[in-house]
C-alpha cells in the first residue's frame, strides 16, 4: 500500500514536472532566457511561482532541462540515421544532413540552442557544470559526423576539425534559412549544406 502511494506520488511529480517543462520551452521560445521569468511560467503551467520550486531550484534549471530534452531528441534524430546508412560515407552524409534537418525542420529548438548569446554576442551561461553537460550532449549529437571521417581515413584531429566545420557551415546555413535572408541569394539552405557535405566526404576519399 505504501508502495502504491509513492508510485502514485511519483507519477503526479513527474507529471507536473513534463508540464511545467512544456510551459517553459513555449515562454522561452517567446521571450528567450533573459525575459523569460519564473512566474511567465508558472501561469502558463497553471501553477504558482513558489510550485516551480518543488520541481527546479531556478529558471536557468528550467531552461537547462528544456535544452537537455531538445539535444536528446537531436541526438535521436541522428543516431536514427546514422544507423540506416551502410557505408562510412553514407553515415557521414546522414550525421551531417539529420543535424541539418532536424534544426531546419523545428527552429525553436535551434534558437533554444542559442541561450548563449542572448541579449548580444557576449555569452552568457547557465552556470559551468549545467553547460558543461549541455555541451557534452550536443558534441555527443556530431559525434557521428567524426565517426564516420575516422572511417574514411581520417585522423582523430582532422575529423575534429571536419566535425565543428560542419557545425559551423549548418548553423550558418539554418540562420539564413530561418531569417529569410537566403532568399536574397536565390539559394536553396538543404542544397547548399548537401553539396557542402558532398564536397567534405570527396576530399576525404581522394586521400
Amino acid at each position: 500500500m505504501v508502495e502504491k502511494r509513492q508510485s502514485r506520488r511519483e507519477a503526479v511529480s513527474g507529471h507536473k514536472r513534463e508540464l511545467i517543462l512544456d510551459a517553459a520551452k513555449q515562454v522561452f521560445a517567446e521571450e528567450g532566457l533573459e525575459g523569460a521569468s519564473l512566474r511567465s511560467i508558472a501561469v502558463r503551467a497553471g501553477y504558482t511561482p513558489a510550485a516551480l520550486y518543488f520541481h527546479f531550484e531556478s529558471k536557468e534549471a528550467i531552461y537547462a532541462e528544456v535544452l537537455k530534452g531538445s539535444l536528446a531528441s537531436l541526438g535521436a534524430a541522428v543516431s536514427r540515421a546514422v544507423a540506416q546508412a551502410k557505408s562510412p560515407a553514407l553515415r557521414l552524409k546522414a550525421a551531417a544532413m539529420s543535424f541539418f534537418r532536424f534544426y531546419a525542420d523545428n527552429p525553436r529548438d535551434l534558437d533554444l540552442g542559442f541561450y548563449l548569446f542572448r541579449g548580444g554576442m557576449k555569452p552568457a551561461g547557465l552556470g559551468h557544470e549545467r553547460d558543461e553537460m549541455l555541451n557534452a550532449a550536443l558534441e555527443s549529437a556530431l559525434r557521428p559526423i567524426a565517426d564516420g571521417a575516422i572511417e574514411l581515413g581520417a585522423s582523430r584531429q582532422r575529423a575534429n576539425l571536419l566535425m565543428v566545420d560542419c557545425f559551423a557551415h549548418a548553423t550558418g546555413l539554418l540562420l539564413l534559412l530561418h531569417t529569410g535572408r537566403i532568399r536574397m541569394f536565390g539559394a536553396s539552405a538543404p542544397d547548399l549544406m548537401e553539396a557542402y557535405v558532398k564536397d567534405r566526404i570527396a576530399h576525404l576519399s581522394e586521400r
